[in-house]
């Protein structure tokens, strides 16, 4: 889903950027987001999937796992376990700052791993990840311990989760699916793909000329920019009251990038960019309004889910020397009480090289 101008929250905290937002969209695997209950699954343009899973609604005690699978026969899935404190933060106060958390299936005990206060994130081993993944075939009890204090994972949308992570990959019916295996060849299991590698160009910097290009052609450039856009994409543009200024920076010898707010929400904002030459009539190329940061030819846009920003999504966009291509997309994940979020869940991963000179 696309971020809504005005929208106060999301209907859902997954955060999802449309795909035609991005300048240069790269060929690749189709990104996938899915969620079902307490799980969800985001799959990458190489296929690689990762799924999470969170403590229902109703725990105030945040806790989530995270189950990677790279594409490709016969790839193992890792597990991570990430913790966070209560509302009251009464839950990792209590505990040494190093400490062992230790994983409970239906009372059954299947080791620890080792924790920090300041860093509430840790491998499993792979024989907790094997225990965690036949637990979540069926309704099941899954507690994480450590001291006196309990974070309970919910099972709830975990099977639809991991048997669409197969589907994904093409793993249905073989052996190494998670769920429904069978007797298919792993050679028909889809290969990971590789990561796009895009060229990033290095912006040409600024002439003598440029500190007073807004004073002589603000005015111009303002209307170029209204008649090649539309005010539903860049709505704070087309307001007469409240003109919001504009800013360049120089791209190449004749470009210049030109950006604006375009919108104001309640806790988001995104600013408006366009590929425009320095000279009149401008001839502006959108890029996008979701952005809200530019340094040394990379555009970024990075967006809370609701206001207490347990939840992101985040945009990025490199120059290539003609225009803004696409190199980063990601969520952190559902809105479940993590601090900046649980996770880190891209659906777009890039290999950034700096272009020959």
């Amino acid at each position: 889903m696309s971020l809504a101008r005005p929208a106060a929250a999301l209907s859902s905290c997954l955060l999802a950027f449309a795909a035609p937002l991005f300048a240069g969209t790269h060929a690749g695997a189709e990104a996938v987001n899915f969620e079902h209950e307490d799980w969800e699954l985001v799959c990458d343009n190489t296929r690689t999937c990762r799924a999470a899973g969170y403590q229902d609604e109703d725990a105030s005690a945040p806790v989530s796992v995270l189950l990677t699978r790279k594409a490709g026969p016969g790839t193992a899935v890792t597990g991570q376990v990430a913790l966070a404190d209560d509302w009251d933060e009464t839950l990792l106060g209590d505990l040494p700052k190093q400490f062992r958390l230790a994983l409970s299936i239906d009372g059954r005990a299947h080791g620890s791993v080792a924790m920090q206060q300041t860093d509430t994130v840790a491998d499993l081993t792979p024989a907790q990840v094997a225990a965690l993944l036949k637990a979540l075939a069926r309704d099941t009890r899954i507690e994480f311990n450590a001291g006196k204090h309990t974070w309970t994972l919910s099972d709830r949308g975990a099977s639809a989760v991991l048997l669409k992570m197969d589907e994904v990959q093409g793993r249905l019916g073989t052996p190494g699916a998670l769920r429904r295996p069978g007797k298919r060849s792993e050679s028909d299991v889809l290969p990971a793909l590789p990561a796009p590698v895009v060229r990033a160009a290095t912006p040409h910097p600024p002439k003598p000329t440029d500190a007073g290009f807004l004073d002589r052609h603000g005015d111009a450039l303002r209307a170029a920019l209204r008649r090649a856009s539309d005010a539903d994409d860049c709505m704070d543009l087309f307001d007469e009251n409240d003109v919001q200024p504009l800013e360049i920076a120089r791209l190449t010898k004749t470009k210049l990038l030109v950006s604006t707010r375009c919108w104001l929400a309640a806790y988001n904002a995104g600013d408006g960019y366009w590929i425009v030459d320095d000279t009149p009539p401008f001839k502006p190329e959108f890029v996008t309004e979701q952005a809200n940061g530019y340094e040394d030819g990379a555009l970024s846009a990075s967006h809370k889910g609701r206001g207490m920003g347990d939840c992101w999504g985040s945009q990025e966009w490199t120059w290539d020397g003609k225009t803004f291509v696409a190199t980063g997309e990601m969520t952190t994940g559902q809105c479940k009480g993590f601090p900046g979020g649980a996770w880190q869940l891209p659906t777009l991963v890039t290999d950034v090289v700096n272009a020959k000179k």
